[in-house]
């Protein structure tokens, strides 16, 4: 039993480390739902994210209905099969063994959505970058993510959907779009190397090819 379910503390762990053992779960899912009390912790986390005018544009749809998550499930694979089909055969072949979601193994997903207007017409501090509103929810998402590390739990990200099907499914009203459906469960493990550096899709860069000094 976990801590969060005896109510006891959450063993400490560096932000560092939280950074570091993060990953984009897919098959390790151990088909168990998250607790409650787990649950709400790692959305106050989300909830606790730096937004830019303290607008808070995000909400958290906690989907967990078998049906939902079956349908959801059936329309990404059709999505899935969309982009391997888009494929030329020597990266279908790479793509082909990655699996790319865990909707219905992690039992809960978390659709996290954008309100452009919240906080009425004039935003402290996106007057002139429109972005740092969608920027805020996504700070939401890294929140989230990272507190679910802490507490041994995984997150999947899942990036295969139609934007209409997904709002209509939830039920999210105009304007407010969704931009990510989080699958979140208890995992076995958490891999040492990422799913898309093992299955041979894409290295990752060292930082000194990503920091530059004064000018790009």
């Amino acid at each position: 039993m976990s801590p969060a379910e005896t109510g006891a503390a959450v063993p400490a762990m560096s932000v560092y480390d939280a950074i570091r053992m993060r990953r984009d779960v897919r098959a390790e899912f151990t088909g168990e739902r998250i607790g409650e009390e787990q649950l709400t912790r790692i959305l106050q986390a989300g909830h606790n994210a730096p937004s830019v005018g303290n607008t808070q544009p995000w909400d958290f749809v906690v989907v967990q209905d078998p049906g939902t998550l079956d349908t959801f499930a059936d329309h990404v694979a059709g999505c899935r099969r969309r982009f391997a089909d888009s494929l030329p055969p020597e990266r279908r072949a790479t793509f082909d063994p990655i699996k790319i979601e865990g909707v219905r193994e992690s039992g809960t997903g978390i659709v996290v959505t954008y309100d452009a207007s919240r906080g009425g017409t004039h935003i402290l501090g996106r007057h002139t970058v429109e972005d740092t509103g969608v920027f805020s929810a996504v700070l939401a998402i890294q929140n989230i993510w990272l507190a679910a590390v802490a507490e041994g739990v995984g997150v999947g990200w899942v990036s295969f959907y139609d934007e209409a099907f997904l709002t209509e499914l939830v039920g999210v009203p105009a304007p407010i779009r969704p931009i990510a459906w989080l699958c979140v469960g208890p995992v076995s493990q958490f891999q040492q190397t990422p799913d898309l550096v093992r299955f041979g899709w894409r290295e990752g860069r060292p930082l000194s090819e990503a920091v530059h000094r004064e000018t790009f």
